[in-house]
């Protein structure tokens, strides 16, 4: 006898019979369709697992008289039964929900939704419960059918989805979503929605994806058809009304801000309700409509923005065309002529007037400030993006290297940046903090970057600083340090190789002078307070004086000293003394009701002269040429410092410096400072300097271009001329950029000194 049915439920079937043990299965499967919220007992729950477990085993009863042939009959039975049972399962499914498609006809819109969400659950949450009655089904029907290669059979569970996507959702589906679609214009046009209801769809949607051919994979195709195909045709027509209308209206600034809202409130869209799966193509969907569609107004727009400086509101549109492909190449070009344009008319501001009185410091904070003004503008308003970086690049280049100052060569910006480095780091020329000083070594490095004549600034820079350090001039030996190693760091170790050795001359000059002082004392010689210094010829850009020199007895003798000591420590060196950079220091004791003694500080020309005095107090020109044996060249602009500080007085009946001139000492010198330095430069000096540095950096681009030239054929034995011109042009590019035609001469020179040799079909030969 079958045991006693639980309260509401008949008894146990015939295990074996199908339309009994149905009949009573779908009582207990019809409750949990219809009423799972009031519960249902142990017992009712136990019946309807019993009865399916009985079902399914029935034919497993049969004895084991005829083994071999009960167990093919026992197989063929519980395959039988058991897809008898998933029949019934799925024509009750098809029936139910057949019954909900009638009902949803009487719903629309938000009704609708509500309908459809309320039923979804209802289904899903009674299909978990149906499955784990029919749990033993699932594993022993199901699997073997599956296991079989069978297609259609799925799991109890999925089976439920299964029905509910081909009974009912292939019914309903397409108005479920035009409700969807009207709730979220809705949400849109600014109204508040129930968007956890938008929520439940979509994730009924993707629960949906089943694969076809492997029941236990998901795939999102049903919710990509039915759910982000009709979600983003709707969101790009209602912006492409939106946004036509709008434009129209209003400016494109204003269109800007409200682009920038819409593309953030459907990226919280997603995170609020949608499925991750759209975020790309409903974010690149909203970019044609709202940017691309538009992005002419917008980059016309840039240039106002950039002549008014409206950063925010270039960094907002630098934001929304950086969404689109290709959308900021038309920005940076425009970008980069305005920066340009700006860096030029900055020059020509500072230029104009100037002439030739063009102060360095004015030139290089003018390419600074229009420098930093922009970088900053990357940095804030395009997030520092290397291709605006390039653009940046590019126009600060063209204006540092072409520009109204350089209108007459490219040499004078490095020209310039060299000498304002000077005045930085000059003792006495600037009252600057040591943080400060390193701060605009920073900012002049970063103009350096742009200069293309490296070699022009390496020629006026190392020129400068051997004035510095012979002079004890640098106002700080760690700023001059700094300096080198910014220089090394952008060009290399063979750009500051002479720069650091003039330093390390310097050093080993400390150290002689202090043997020198030990060994006179050892003698027990009293000698001048004197310093000499060793200079390298070949580090040193530094020439032998252009005149003959005949120096007081007082100097020559230590130098003569000074000679000996250094000759018994190097022999075989020789000594070039450069006149031209010696100075010194002498007391004026002659000079009346002063109350204590002037000190002149000369160069040693003057020393010669003024120590004639101590003679006679009147000197002609021929006997001061005389004795010193110095050409006019040197002679007259000694003299006429000397005139011009009136420390000497020219004689009446003497119309100029010059030959029949004679002069006196002025006993009534007076001056408000009691050191008095007459050592200055003329300016005709430092024109005649700064030609002859322009000379020799067009004699050492000759010899860089023939190195390089050799070194290239050296390399590749045979070249075509034309492209032996590009690699040189490569390989010299970081030091000049070299005229094509100068490379050419070189080319010919080196033909004529054989070590090049022409052959056949353009080519040129290298010659071992």
């Amino acid at each position: 006898m079958p045991p006693a049915a639980p309260m509401g439920m008949p008894p146990q079937p015939v295990k074996d019979d199908i339309e009994t043990t149905w009949n009573y299965l779908q009582q207990g499967v019809t409750r949990i369709m219809m009423s799972l919220q009031e519960g249902i007992d142990l017992q009712t729950y136990m019946g309807i697992y019993t009865a399916v477990h009985n079902f399914c085993t029935s034919q497993k009863a049969v004895g084991f008289a005829f083994q071999s042939q009960a167990i093919g009959q026992s197989h063929r039975g519980a395959h039988l039964l058991g897809e008898d049972l998933y029949k019934k399962l799925t024509e009750y499914l098809s029936e139910h929900l057949r019954g909900l498609v009638a009902e949803s006809r009487a719903h629309a819109d938000e009704a609708l939704l509500a309908f459809y969400i309320r039923e979804w659950q209802r289904y899903t949450n009674a299909a978990k419960y149906v499955h784990h009655l029919f749990r033993y089904l699932n594993r022993h029907w199901v699997k073997r059918e599956i296991d079989e290669g069978k297609k259609n059979v799925y799991d109890v569970y999925t089976l439920h989805l299964v029905q509910w996507r081909d009974v009912l959702f292939h019914h309903i589906s397409t108005k479920v979503m035009e409700a969807v679609l009207k709730l979220v214009e809705k949400q849109r046009n600014g109204e508040t929605i129930e968007h956890n209801q938008i929520k439940q769809v979509v994730d009924s949607f993707v629960s949906l994806g089943l694969d076809d051919g492997d029941s236990s994979k998901t795939t999102l195709d049903v919710y990509r058809f039915h759910f982000e195909k009709p979600f983003l045709e709707a969101t790009k027509v209602f912006y492409q009304n939106e946004s036509k209308q709008f434009v129209a209206e209003n400016s494109v600034v204003e269109y800007m801000k409200k682009a920038e809202t819409r593309l953030n409130e459907e990226e919280e869209r997603v995170k609020l309700y949608l499925h991750p799966d759209i975020a790309i193509p409903l974010k690149k969907a909203c970019n044609q409509v709202l940017i691309a569609d538009h992005s002419n107004i917008l980059r016309d727009e840039f240039q106002v923005l950039l002549d008014n400086d409206r950063e925010e509101d270039m960094a907002r549109m630098y934001s929304l065309l950086s969404r689109i492909p290709d959308g900021l190449d038309p920005l940076r070009t425009k970008f980069e002529t305005h920066v340009r344009n700006a860096g030029l008319a900055a020059v020509a501001k500072v230029a104009s007037g100037a002439g030739d009185k063009l102060e360095p410091k004015v030139y290089v904070d003018a390419l600074l400030e229009i420098h930093t003004q922009y970088q900053g503008l990357v940095k804030r308003a395009f997030n520092d993006e290397p291709e605006f970086t390039r653009s940046l690049d590019n126009a600060c280049r063209e204006f540092v290297n072409r520009n109204e100052v350089c209108k007459s060569g490219s040499n004078k910006s490095p020209e310039l940046l060299a000498k304002y480095t000077d005045v930085l780091l000059r003792k006495g020329s600037t009252a600057i903090e040591d943080a400060e000083l390193e701060n605009t070594l920073v900012q002049l490095m970063t103009v350096f970057k742009y200069i293309e004549d490296k070699d022009v600034f390496q020629k006026f820079y190392s020129r400068m600083l051997a004035r510095r350090l012979v002079h004890s001039n640098s106002a700080s030996e760690d700023a001059e340090t700094s300096m080198i190693s910014k220089l090394k760091e952008a060009c290399g170790f063979e750009y500051t190789n002479k720069l650091q050795r003039m330093f390390q001359d310097m050093q080993v000059s400390k150290d002689l002078n202090a043997g020198f002082r030990e060994h006179m004392q050892g003698l027990g010689t009293k000698g001048l307070d004197s310093t000499y210094s060793i200079l390298g010829t070949g580090f040193w850009p530094l020439q032998a004086p252009g005149t003959n020199f005949n120096p007081p007895e007082e100097v020559a003798s230590d130098c003569e000293r000074f000679a000996r000591f250094y000759k018994n420590k190097h022999e075989g060196r020789k000594l070039t003394w450069l006149w031209q950079l010696c100075k010194g220091e002498v007391k004026a004791n002659y000079i009346k009701n002063a109350k204590m003694p002037y000190t002149f500080q000369v160069s040693v020309y003057q020393m010669a002269i003024l120590l004639l005095f101590n003679e006679k107090d009147q000197n002609t020109y021929d006997e001061i040429s005389s004795t010193t044996q110095l050409n006019a060249e040197a002679l007259d602009p000694s003299l006429g410092i000397l005139l011009k500080a009136k420390v000497l007085n020219l004689d009446p009946g003497s119309a100029k410096v010059g030959s029949g001139a004679s002069f006196s000492l002025n006993y009534d010198f007076k001056n408000k400072k009691y050191r008095v330095n007459l050592n200055v430069g003329m300016k005709s000096e430092t024109k005649q300097e700064e030609a002859e540095t322009n000379k020799t950096i067009e004699e050492d681009r000759k010899l860089l271009l023939q190195s390089a030239i050799v070194r290239i054929m050296k390399a590749r034995k045979r070249m075509k001329h034309q492209q032996l011109v590009s690699e040189t042009i490569n390989q010299i590019r970081a030091r000049f950029v070299p005229k094509v035609s100068d490379i050419k001469k070189c080319i010919e020179i080196l033909l004529d000194k054989e070590y090049l040799e022409r052959l056949e079909d353009d080519d040129i030969g290298y010659l071992a």
